[in-house]
């Protein structure tokens, strides 16, 4: 896969805060990465360094293989790590080609990102009529000016209501379907969940996790039974099925059995059937992505 970013040993230091710590990842053409941590864990930090905003204290970065310059890669990127500030008696289409002209940019793409941004209706509203949403589709729409390769998101659902959360989080994914790689960073780990496959996890200024998604977190869940047995008997058996990591008994007839392992909830049953154990009742439970995330950054 080809690179756009590989960030090597990157490290910021201010006045008595250490807000990146030797962070290394590497970000690969056409995927959604989410960059996530609790606010204050250096998220901003690490995007204002890579797109030369913050000068690092050490370590390094290149862009596209290394091919061109930080100041090249800049014209093939599109970001907004800032509110969006536009001009409020302007409308969307002035205000786009306000940003093509300081950018030197074609204008000629205007109207089709607009329609991409679901703003064709209001393309001719004054920005201040604009809803909260609304301006961060417009926001998004002047990253896309230049037909950027990655577009770097700064908790780009900050405030809206769930209509908006979820229009935005559809406009992402549709712009990653063009082929436009995504970093994303976010304090909410539902919004990444949703839309990215891969996942940075930051926690005070360090990378604890890096990889896909849905294989980051290493909890199978647990099976919750009901049963009336011998004790001794129940853990010859719970102990002895593959897959089951530990026991608890919860309550009189209550049993918790974590699992290292997915398993067939149908063969289980059987399995305790077939020796002598009748449960009367069963539960399979996984742990929601978030419990796992929260359990990570206590850990």
């Amino acid at each position: 896969m080809e690179k756009i970013l590989e960030i090597k040993n990157l490290d910021k230091r201010y006045s008595g805060v250490h807000a990146v710590k030797d962070c290394s990842f590497t970000l690969e053409k056409g995927n959604i990465y989410g960059l996530l941590g609790p606010n204050g864990s250096g998220k901003s930090t690490m995007l204002g360094m890579v797109l030369n905003v913050i000068n690092p204290s050490s370590g390094s970065f290149e862009w596209f293989d290394g091919k061109v310059s930080s100041h090249d890669a800049l014209k093939r990127i599109g970001a907004i790590i800032e509110s969006p500030n536009f001009y409020p008696q302007m409308s969307a289409v002035k205000n786009l080609q306000l940003v093509c002209k300081i950018k030197e940019i074609d204008e000629s793409n205007i109207d089709n990102i607009i329609e991409q941004v679901h703003l064709t209706k209001f393309k001719h509203y004054p920005f201040a009529n604009y809803s909260l949403g609304m301006k961060q589709r417009l926001a998004i729409a002047s990253a896309l000016l230049n037909k950027p390769e990655i577009l770097i998101l700064d908790e780009p659902t900050n405030g809206l209501d769930p209509q908006g959360i979820h229009d935005i989080r559809k406009l992402i994914t549709d712009i990653a379907k063009g082929g436009t790689t995504i970093l994303l960073a976010s304090h909410l780990l539902d919004e990444v969940e949703k839309i990215c496959d891969h996942l940075i996890v930051l926690r005070s200024g360090q990378m604890i996790y890096e990889g896909k998604v849905d294989e980051i977190f290493t909890n199978h869940g647990c099976i919750e039974v009901i049963v009336n047995a011998d004790n001794t008997k129940l853990n010859e058996l719970f102990t002895g099925y593959d897959g089951v990591n530990s026991f608890e008994q919860t309550s009189e007839n209550n049993y918790k059995l974590e699992l290292n392992k997915e398993i067939n909830t149908a063969d289980f049953n059987s399995y305790m059937f077939k020796n002598g154990i009748a449960l009367s009742g069963f539960i399979y439970k996984k742990e929601k992505l978030e419990e796992q995330f929260l359990k990570l950054l206590k850990n």
